[in-house]
């Protein structure tokens, strides 16, 4: 049996092995060969491999060949470019990645939780991990209004922190929300959002004008299903869907600390951006009842950790309208 003084050293000595391996880790980038998760791969191959960007390379990330677009698909693109909301995030997301002892934090304590823990639930404990898909500008010339524009009801499905949610919310009188996550919940109702169970937003008895569904429909486990459901729970004729989804498309469910692929499997076709978007929009969507107002290319943007300042994914961003 070991002593108390041996237990305490030994932890001891654990604890300075630990910080060492993630010092060494922040001074050498891992290999994607290591990262396990495929959200957490997915980030590494896409992911900025230098934090001091010039505007030049940011504006990669919104590249489009218009030309590579289908048909009708070609005159709904809406060209983005990187604007000082998105740089404003860039800046605070390499700021938080030099808080060293904070950043040591989060990363002992997703190591101990994460077999157990959601990642999501994770950062919602440790107020990390904030999303940015669009600034409000963005957002307003996506849907076409001004900045005195008001609608009646939004629905924000898969919420997260409520950072977006806090984008859209402006313009409507009712922000409703839904999140998985507990800690996330908390988060949402302390700005006062009202939040909805998962498998309640649908029998509210009234419709939403605008139902926002980002970067979610990878990562459910019934897409199709989903569209449907939003689609019925749309304002007849006005209300509209904004859609975000990762390119090149690659599924899986979140389970605990587990990743599993959904019950139901969306297949987008095409290999390039532009091929995915047009596969999205002339079969996928109107497949379900869909048809595209706008389309965009956006970067999903991600907080850092002890190893990168911040991890971009590539984004097309959709306004929906149900087909009358």
């Amino acid at each position: 049996m070991c002593s108390p003084q041996m237990k305490t050293l030994l932890f001891g000595a654990w604890v300075v092995l630990y910080v060492s391996v993630l010092l060494a880790a922040r001074r050498t980038m891992w290999s994607g060969k290591y990262v396990r998760s495929p959200l957490a791969r997915a980030a590494f191959m896409n992911m900025v491999t230098n934090t001091e960007f010039s505007e030049h390379e940011a504006q990669e990330w919104y590249r489009c060949c218009p030309d590579l677009l289908g048909e009708r698909v070609r005159p709904l693109f809406v060209q983005s470019q990187l604007d000082a909301d998105t740089q404003a995030f860039l800046q605070r997301s390499v700021e938080k990645s030099g808080w060293l002892f904070t950043q040591l934090y989060h990363s002992f304590f997703s190591t101990i939780f994460s077999p157990i823990i959601s990642r999501t639930s994770i950062n919602g404990f440790l107020g990390r991990g904030s999303m940015f898909v669009f600034s409000l500008d963005q957002f307003q010339r996506l849907l076409r209004i001004d900045s005195d524009w008001k609608g009646e009801r939004l629905l924000d499905l898969g919420a997260g922190d409520g950072g977006v949610t806090d984008v859209m919310g402006s313009h409507f009188r009712e922000v409703y929300a839904t999140e998985v996550s507990p800690p996330m919940k908390w988060q949402l109702q302390r700005k006062n959002y009202k939040v909805l169970e998962i498998d309640e937003w649908q029998r509210t008895g009234f419709q939403y004008d605008l139902i926002s569904c980002l970067n979610l429909l990878d990562r459910c486990d019934e897409p199709l299903e989903l569209l449907r459901d939003i689609k019925n729970a749309l304002v007849p004729g006005s209300g509209r869907m904004i859609l975000a989804v990762v390119l090149p498309f690659h599924p899986y469910v979140e389970i605990g600390g587990r990743w599993v692929r959904p019950k139901e499997q969306l297949q987008v076709k095409g290999k390039t951006w532009e091929e995915q978007v047009t596969n999205l929009s002339e079969e996928v969507f109107q497949q379900v009842g869909f048809e595209v107002e706008a389309v965009t290319r956006l970067p999903y943007l991600c907080e850092g950790d002890m190893n990168q300042d911040y991890y971009v994914l590539d984004d097309a961003v959709f306004v929906l309208r149900a087909n009358e």
